[in-house]
């Protein structure tokens, strides 16, 4: 399987993620050119995407969304809760709502040779989910955009062969920085984000032989800062039974503007 994260944080998100047969993508928070570009990069001819798979309704995981629909008219993948909130974004613009496919949290879908889970996490959205995606005995997984986790988020990802987990913010940061009380009360509440030691506790949950790529996601980029979230996450997993180095796990930061390197498990 392959992975590759085309932007990851607050101005936009999108995640490539693919087999030899099959090209899916996951939140399109980015323009319709770069798009393009990615399809170029990792050998799509034509765009042809086999589908998109949305976790939330937020902008900056659907702002792509109207334009890449109108050209391309790839199949798009949501939870009816999402769907609705999509259909309501005017910003969009109009396009072909036949192309939408809804599925319930939990539910899982095959798209030709990817296995496609789904499990709901606690955001401020209306229908938000992760998901974990599986072919051929390799799993990746994709978990964003929660403000806290639980046994069942952690089964649910567990024995991952690669993952983008959230590491949005530094407690610290966030509380001396320019954000509104609310706002941060909201992204430091329950259905907020994962700040960068939870990121570390969550992922020593996951560790596992078999995971061989870890990348940080959703940094923010007032209140976080590339190298103190992989510090913090390092911290977090001193000491671990499975791993004596973060480097068996290819722990790095997902970039914010452009893509990352292709990752194939």
């Amino acid at each position: 399987m392959k992975l590759m994260t085309i932007a990851s944080g607050s101005s936009g998100n999108s995640i490539f993620i693919g087999s030899d047969t099959t090209s899916i993508l996951l939140d399109v928070g980015i323009a319709a050119k770069r798009v393009k570009e990615v399809a170029e990069k990792v050998g799509i001819k034509d765009t042809s995407f086999d589908a998109i798979f949305i976790t939330h309704e937020h902008i900056d995981h659907i702002k792509g969304l109207g334009v890449i629909s109108r050209k391309y008219n790839i199949p798009i993948y949501a939870t009816y809760g999402t769907i609705d909130g999509i259909m309501q974004c005017r910003s969009l613009g109009v396009f072909d709502y036949n192309l939408l496919r809804p599925i319930r949290s939990g539910a899982s879908v095959l798209v030709g040779d990817i296995m496609v889970s789904s499990h709901a996490i606690s955001h401020d959205a209306a229908d938000p989910v992760c998901y974990s995606f599986e072919c051929n005995g390799r799993k990746v997984s994709v978990a964003t955009d929660l403000g806290v986790y639980d046994n069942s988020i952690i089964d649910f990802l567990s024995e991952s062969d690669a993952m983008v987990i959230e590491a949005n913010h530094d407690v610290r940061m966030l509380e001396a920085g320019e954000y509104p009380y609310p706002l941060k009360q909201r992204i430091l509440g329950s259905k907020g984000h994962l700040c960068n030691e939870a990121s570390g506790r969550l992922i020593r949950q996951l560790l596992s032989p078999r995971l061989r790529y870890t990348l940080l996601g959703h940094l923010s980029d007032k209140n976080n800062y590339p190298d103190l979230a992989l510090q913090a996450v390092k911290n977090e997993l001193m000491g671990s039974d499975i791993i004596n180095d973060p480097g068996e796990i290819g722990l790095a930061v997902a970039p914010r503007y452009i893509t990352s390197e292709l990752y194939i498990v």
